[in-house]
């Protein structure tokens, strides 16, 4: 399913939010679809795909991560992204291990976020395929994102350029950092180009 370029859906069970956010994306010329719950929401977006998803992380019934888990967030053709309060960090990241593309943390403001859901959906589109048959010991072990990530690391680019690259914020690309150097092993950056690159640690 191709993204509809003109599709914003907002999944958060507060009124408030909703209403914010659903006037933020229509005066951006957006055609916006929100939902008090998550049940309604996967339905929806199982047979068609927004340019982009706004998804409390504290819902009734279904919570944010196990909506994630429900569409396998990971492969969703749509950035995902998790709105959490400032307590809610560990969960922000929990749900980033779940394939959500990113978080945005209460209160937040209307230009950050149109800012930051007009570079995810560049990014999205933009996206070089990730060479997935790669070769290092351990890279079945990493989701699609996360090589995405590894791939800019090993680069050389550092949190802040591979998240602009990413579409993403450097505090995410640090959460993938953090979780593909516990996969394979690494304990720092060089450890981890070494794995990559499949030179032998030295000493």
């Amino acid at each position: 399913m191709e993204p509809d370029a003109e599709a914003v859906y907002i999944v958060d069970d507060d009124p408030a939010v909703r209403d914010a956010l659903s006037v933020l994306f229509n005066m951006e010329g957006y055609v916006v679809e929100t939902f008090s719950d998550g049940d309604t929401f996967i339905d929806s977006a199982s047979k068609s795909v927004p340019a982009c998803v706004m998804l409390d992380v504290h819902m009734p019934g279904r919570s944010g991560i196990e909506i994630l888990k429900a569409l396998n967030a990971e492969n969703y053709p749509a950035p995902i992204f998790i709105i959490s309060g400032q307590g809610d960090i560990p969960m922000a990241v929990e749900a980033i291990r779940n394939g959500a593309f990113d978080f945005i943390e209460k209160p937040f403001s209307a230009e950050s976020v149109l800012e930051r859901v007009k570079d995810a959906v560049t990014a999205m589109k933009q996206r070089q395929e990730v060479d997935t048959t790669q070769t290092f010991q351990g890279a079945e072990l990493l989701t699609r994102r996360e090589l995405e990530v590894l791939k800019e690391i090993t680069d050389g680019a550092s949190n802040k350029e591979a998240g602009r690259t990413l579409g993403i914020s450097p505090r995410t690309v640090e959460v993938h950092r953090a979780r593909i150097m516990e996969k394979l092993g690494a304990r720092n950056a060089a450890d981890l180009v070494r794995i990559v690159l499949g030179h032998p640690a030295s000493g």
